[in-house]
């Protein structure tokens, strides 16, 4: 056993030394199978106190091998991947190692069935892309195990792997080979989806008792997260069952959120839902160019239209009630607080169930479309009330909130995607009440505020966040991290069609004595100890007016994200790029933003606006005068000047501050699009941001406050 572990030693130094074993590839080959046979059983591994070592090297080894014969970068010299090629080959035609490490899946010893399904998937994926073919014995031992095997080490090893090959193909983008390969799974995989998630409450509770079954049901979110995400890059192939199977048992998620006796199973299966629904299954682990270039298969609208009429039915029947959100954690576990402040909520899941909401709510709009009613328009809203009444519940910090629209940077502050995705959202559901209530502009804002979705609010409140500064939203449009280009696009076309109502809510949030320290707040409500949410209202006001905006005191520099300050790239010294790679298109029905071939995936969510962004969402609200063409770039003014010029409006301090960071963000995107800096054209962009200026220039004072 000692010589044999020497061996093995030295085999795998020479390997981490790009070094030529002195041993031939059939001698490295017997090593490996002897040590790896040598631990077939929990009794034999206990017999022997040094097997278990031998069994782990060796598994460990065999994966070494597999990725020196694999093409990679730097390759390793010519020599020794040929004599990788030659040991794996007599390891896995003539030794039958692949025997050898699905049977130390049900190892009890977790380290040894861990690292034996890990060997195992390494030595698919190398055979899958050398030959074509999968190992008959791995895939007769995955089929096995999920048609009939328990929740226990070996299914839990099977469903790994399993998940494993399927990311490591998602990396390198092999869409055939995966196709092939999520195929041979298609109906197992449904079969065992069907035993383990239950739309039955008390069937679930009685089946997550044992801890074993908690650890097998994140396993498996694994693999459905995986092979949604495999869906992306199947395009016109067509789509099979099992990677529909996470908006097919949608409703069991929702049953296993709610009624799970495990706290991680509950998150779990919230993030695996909220990413399916945000299309960023795989963001982990899939290549951005795999993302960028996923296609919409045959099948995809009737999915996300299913999953988010799922939700909506479980939140109209009280779903929201039985979700329960335990105290914020950290690595050391849950956090007990100092005081009697009492528990602090799980942030991750306030933000999961909120945009997992938001964003069914907002299929929902696209859905419905024109033919929206107005029973339709109330139904949205009271989903809306739902979400607020359950942060409510779950937040003492958020009951404390006087104007509801807070509650988006109250909750989101700290997570730049989440929050865009969540504005964006909250901007699509406002259209389309505002299409299908009927309402006066007046009466549409208010009811927008009561229900914490005014998009002027939003966008204020994100101005507030960053204190104003042009840099943070030019950071923002380069960046790949969020979608921010489309939602700002599409708000400065609503903002342009309903510049009174944003003139209202800027003149509110001028004479508004509330004062909100929002980075205090979410270091509070994340488990913080700083002092709580305050407003200093005066006496006369009336702080349930519905559309007060809070203004927002943020220091520089401090814990919020979004007013950190810092730059993602440093644009004076920027390498030129192509300045046509891409184009924000204004063309009906709604804009969309288009790669240019030679342009870099900017974002993955750079997509087609949907048709809530038509006409007839963005037309000029009834109180609002005829919109002015919009004409060349008004003349540049200096920041002082303009926070004084706006014609006919008086002293504003918020809309001049507004006007003046749009006006000089246009101004840097302009220099650093004719010194061919920006990474795609923003001509149509720069055409709104002027029209906005135009507006600005041109509107009469806002008649709401009169």
């Amino acid at each position: 056993m000692s010589e044999r572990f020497d061996c093995l030693t030295h085999v795998y130094r020479c390997f981490l030394s790009g070094a030529r074993p002195s041993l031939s590839a059939a001698d490295v080959a017997g090593v490996v199978c002897g040590g790896g046979d040598r631990a077939r059983g929990p009794a034999e591994e206990r017999g022997h106190g040094n097997s278990v070592d031998v069994t782990c090297i060796s598994v460990s080894l065999v994966e070494m091998l597999t990725c020196l014969a694999s093409p990679r970068e730097p390759e390793p010299a010519a020599e020794l991947t040929q004599y990788c090629d030659d040991t794996l080959a007599l390891l896995l035609q003539d030794m039958d190692l692949m025997t050898q490490l699905v049977h130390n899946f049900q190892s009890e010893d977790q380290i040894v069935s861990h690292l034996a399904a890990k060997c195992a998937s390494t030595c698919v994926v190398y055979q899958f892309l050398k030959s074509g073919t999968v190992s008959p014995v791995w895939q007769q031992k995955c089929v096995q195990a999920f048609l009939s095997s328990p929740p226990a080490a070996e299914l839990d090893a099977c469903l790994w792997s399993l998940t494993d090959v399927l990311k490591r193909l998602l990396k390198a983008a092999h869409q055939e080979i995966l196709g092939k390969l999520v195929a041979l799974f298609d109906s197992c995989l449904s079969a065992l989806c069907s035993k383990f998630l239950h739309e039955d409450q008390q069937l679930l509770m009685d089946s997550t008792s044992s801890r074993p079954w908690g650890t097998t049901f994140c396993v498996l979110l694994d693999l459905l997260e995986a092979l949604t995400a495999s869906s992306y890059i199947s395009g016109a192939q067509g789509i099979l069952e099992n990677q529909r199977l996470a908006h097919i048992h949608s409703s069991a998620l929702l049953t296993a959120i709610s009624c799970s006796s495990e706290y991680f199973v509950k998150k779990r299966a919230l993030l695996l839902l909220k990413r399916v629904i945000l299309q960023k299954a795989g963001e982990d682990w899939v290549s951005e160019d795999v993302l960028f270039a996923r296609q919409r298969h045959d099948r995809f609208s009737s999915d996300m239209n299913m999953l988010a009429q799922t939700v909506l039915a479980a939140v109209a029947a009280d779903w929201l009630q039985s979700v329960q959100v335990g105290s914020v954690s950290f690595f050391g576990g849950t956090r007990h607080n100092r005081g009697d402040d009492g528990q602090k909520p799980d942030c991750v899941m306030l933000r999961g169930v909120s945009l997992l909401l938001l964003k069914s709510m907002e299929l929902q709009t696209k859905t419905a479309g024109r033919i929206a009613e107005q029973d339709s328009s109330t139904e949205v809203y009271g989903y809306l009330q739902s979400l607020l009444g359950f942060l409510r519940r779950c937040s003492v910090q958020l009951t404390e909130v006087t104007h509801l629209c807070c509650w988006v940077s109250l909750l989101f502050g700290e997570q730049d995607d989440d929050m865009m995705e969540a504005a964006k959202a909250l901007l699509s559901i406002f259209l389309h009440h505002r299409l299908c209530s009927g309402l006066e502009d007046l009466a549409e804002l208010e009811a927008a505020c009561s229900s914490g979705c005014n998009p002027h609010c939003h966008f204020l409140l994100l101005l507030r966040s960053v204190s104003f500064d042009h840099s943070t939203l030019l950071d923002f449009l380069i960046s790949s991290e969020t979608c921010f280009l489309e939602y700002f696009v599409r708000y400065l076309k609503y903002l342009k069609a309903d510049w009174q109502g944003f003139t209202a809510a800027c003149e509110r949030d001028t004479e508004s004595h509330c004062h909100v320290l929002l980075p205090e707040s979410l270091n509070r409500l994340c488990g913080g100890n700083k002092p709580a949410l305050t407003f200093k209202v005066q006496p006369e006001y009336d702080e349930s007016s519905a559309c007060v905006l809070p203004t927002c005191v943020i220091p520089p520099m401090e814990g919020v994200s979004l007013g950190s300050g810092l730059r993602l790239v440093e644009y004076d010294s920027s390498d030129e790029s192509d300045p046509e790679s891409m184009e924000i298109s204004e063309d009906a029905p709604g804009a969309s933003v288009k790669q240019g071939r030679g342009g870099p995936p900017l974002s993955t969510r750079m997509k087609k606006f949907e048709s809530c962004d038509s006409p007839g969402y963005l037309s000029v609200p009834k109180s609002t005068q005829e919109r002015r063409p919009e004409g060349l770039s008004p003349p540049s003014l200096p920041s002082r000047q303009r926070s004084c010029t706006l014609s006919g409006q008086g002293t504003c301090e918020t809309l001049a501050r507004v006007v003046a960071c749009l006006s000089e963000l246009r101004e840097v995107v302009t220099r650093l699009q004719t010194k061919k800096l920006f990474p795609y054209n923003p001509s149509s962009l720069l055409k709104i941001l002027a029209g906005v200026e135009i507006c600005s220039q041109q509107s009469p004072p806002s008649q709401f406050n009169k």
